[in-house]
C-alpha cells in the first residue's frame, strides 16, 4: 500500500505576515539601539546582544525542529544550544536592565527584542514548511493509471526479532508483513 500525503502550503497573506513581521521587528531594533539616548558601548552592546539572539533564536528553531520527528543530534550538540540561547537572552536582559536610559526607552527596547525573537520562531518555521513541502510534491508518486507494485510474501524483507527476543519469535505472518516505511 503506498501513503499519500496532503500537502499543506501556507496561504500568501500568512507568508506575507511573517516575512513582513521579522523585517518589522529587525527594523524596530534597529531604530531603538541608533536613537537610544545612551553611550556608544551601550549601543554596541545592545547590538551584539540582538544579532546574539538572533542568530541563537533561528539555531534553537532549527535544532528543535531537526529533532521533531526522532533524534538526530547529540546530547552535546542539544546542551550547546540551549546554553547559546539561554546566555543570549540573560546577557541581553541583563546588559538591557543596567542601562541608564528612561523607562519609556528601556521599555521599547524590551518590546521590539522579545517581537524579534518570536519572529524568527515563525519564519523559521515557515521556510522550513515550504521546503518539507516542495520535498514532498517532489517526491515520485506512480502514475494514476499504473499498476502499484505491491511485495508478495514470498519476497517480502524478513522482519528483525525485537532486541534480546530469539530469532524463532517471529510468526510467519509477521516474518513476511512488509515494513511500513
Amino acid at each position: 500500500m503506498t501513503a499519500s500525503y496532503l500537502v499543506r502550503r501556507d496561504t500568501a497573506a500568512w507568508n506575507f505576515q511573517v516575512w513582513a513581521s521579522f523585517i518589522l521587528a529587525v527594523i524596530a531594533c534597529g531604530i531603538g539601539v541608533w536613537n537610544m539616548p545612551s553611550q556608544d558601548l551601550d549601543r554596541a552592546f545592545l547590538a551584539v546582544g540582538f544579532f546574539f539572539c538572533l542568530f541563537a533564536s533561528f539555531t534553537l528553531a532549527k535544532m528543535i525542529r531537526d529533532n521533531r520527528d526522532e533524534r538526530v543530534d547529540t546530547s552535546a550538540w542539544i546542551m550547546t544550544v540551549w546554553t547559546g540561547f539561554s546566555v543570549a537572552v540573560v546577557l541581553t536582559a541583563w546588559g538591557l536592565f543596567r542601562m541608564k536610559i528612561g523607562d519609556w526607552e528601556k521599555g521599547y527596547m524590551v518590546v521590539s527584542w522579545l517581537f524579534l525573537v518570536s519572529t524568527v520562531f515563525s519564519l523559521a518555521k515557515t521556510v522550513r514548511d515550504k521546503q518539507e513541502a516542495d520535498i514532498l510534491e517532489a517526491s515520485p508518486e506512480p502514475a494514476p493509471d499504473s499498476p502499484r507494485r505491491e511485495l508478495a510474501p514470498a519476497t517480502a524483507p524478513a522482519a528483525m526479532p525485537a532486541r534480546g527476543a530469539p530469532a524463532d519469535s517471529l510468526t510467519p505472518a509477521a516474518a513476511a508483513k512488509p515494513s511500513p516505511r
